[in-house]
């Protein structure tokens, strides 16, 4: 029997999640948890976000969103392995036994610790200026994540791609200097899952606070669309639709003959009102049913509990026999007489 793909994503609990994690990792993770081709992993890193935010009610409700969103949207939790992160003690283990493998040359390199270091040399002389461990050795919890469970696929944006190269060159280290236990992860890009910018043109995301986020109530939905940054073009005179955060929402969400549609509104000069009203009831009809799920679901946090759990028995099956030979093989492990 040919061996299936293990494919992991993980979303990151430091706010609440938006139509970019929809298209980018939320969307074409449930279609994975329902291809019995592949075995699918799909966690809430909840530890990854003590390294940006050191809210506790932050973190927690975050938690809860992420967890309601997942189960709200459709994730097929009986064909794929849906876990908190920290309900899974064998990968923070495993992240310290990598950090003794891991090249300080190596993660020196990474995009994150540069920037920062960056950052702080334009604005002081202290490069270590409120640069934390968590933040310094990120690559290695994330390279836990993904060899913990040996997935051989991860899919990731274009800005994660050093990660996944990381976490394949400290688990080749591991098994050069110990023994042969790791996969070795390879990047797995669809170039045909957008990345959406944001209400002011950038990249949309938490960080920059221009996100749409997934379960806004009509009114906020509608008054947030009404936001995104467009140029001063008058109805009536024609627009690029190659460069426009609204029609680049719309062709996320749209069928392609919706998207052709729209397309030939832009070059009929459509007017940005009207552009932004559609754009609204296209992404309210497709979410309007999974928000009222998602509601019932946040409301009634027991069930999620009892779904994250699951998981991680299901992850812990499969991480606590892995970690157990990772030990012996760099000599932790119990007395026997010889």
């Amino acid at each position: 029997m040919e061996k299936k793909d293990r494919v992991l994503t993980g979303i990151t609990c430091t706010g609440e999640p938006h139509i970019g994690n929809y298209v980018g990792a939320i969307r074409p993770g449930i279609e994975a948890s329902n291809d019995n081709s592949k075995e699918s992993f799909f966690f809430m890193a909840d530890l990854h976000a003590l390294i940006k935010c050191q809210s506790p009610k932050t973190v927690y409700n975050s938690s809860l969103a992420i967890a309601a969103t997942w189960l709200a949207l459709g994730i097929n939790t009986d064909n794929s392995v849906f876990y908190r992160q920290s309900d899974v003690p064998e990968i923070s283990e495993l992240c310290w036994i990598l950090n003794c493998v891991a090249a300080k040359g190596l993660l020196n390199r990474a995009h994150a610790y540069k920037a920062a270091v960056d950052a702080n040399l334009e604005s002081n002389n202290d490069p270590d200026a409120a640069i934390t461990m968590g933040i310094y050795s990120y690559p290695v919890l994330m390279s836990a994540d993904i060899i913990m469970f040996n997935a051989n696929k991860v899919p990731v944006g274009k800005d994660q791609i050093q990660h996944v190269e990381m976490a394949r060159d400290i688990a080749g280290r591991f098994n050069h200097i110990y023994e042969e236990l790791f996969v070795l992860p390879e990047v797995s890009i669809d170039s045909s899952t957008p990345i959406l910018n944001g209400l002011d043109g950038r990249k949309m995301s938490k960080s920059y606070n221009n996100t749409i986020p997934i379960f806004l109530g009509e009114k906020k939905l509608r008054k947030t669309i009404n936001k995104i940054k467009t140029n001063l073009l008058e109805p009536g005179e024609p627009k690029d639709p190659d460069s426009s955060t609204v029609f680049q929402i719309w062709q996320a969400f749209a069928t392609p003959d919706q998207t052709a549609e729209m397309r030939q509104k832009f070059e009929n000069g459509i007017a940005w009102g009207e552009a932004k009203a559609e754009l609204f009831e296209l992404i309210n009809g497709i979410l309007k049913e999974p928000r009222m799920r998602y509601q019932e679901i946040v409301e009634n946090p027991e069930g999620i509990e009892l779904a994250l759990k699951s998981g991680a028995e299901k992850a812990r099956d499969l991480s606590a026999p892995l970690l157990e030979k990772v030990k012996k093989a760099v000599g932790i492990s119990p007395f026997k007489k010889v």
